[in-house]
């Protein structure tokens, strides 16, 4: 595990582009469409939407009226 405001640093050799001959950039450092070669090119995945159940009742930020 990382520590807090610890990033792994990359490499181009470790670039999906890189590795199947597919780079046509010469940069001294990882550019912005950088992939993980042991993932390929599948995408990142997102988190879920879960809904929440209804409310039974009402929330009120003010005493009810009578």
């Amino acid at each position: 595990m990382l520590a807090t405001g610890e990033a792994k640093r990359v490499s181009c050799a470790e670039c999906y582009f890189k590795q199947n001959m597919l780079c046509a950039l010469k940069l001294s450092e990882p550019c912005p469409t950088f992939r993980p070669a042991d993932r390929g090119l599948r995408p990142e995945r997102q988190l879920a939407f879960v809904f929440r159940s209804e409310r039974t009742h009402a929330t009120y930020a003010f005493s009810r009226p009578q």
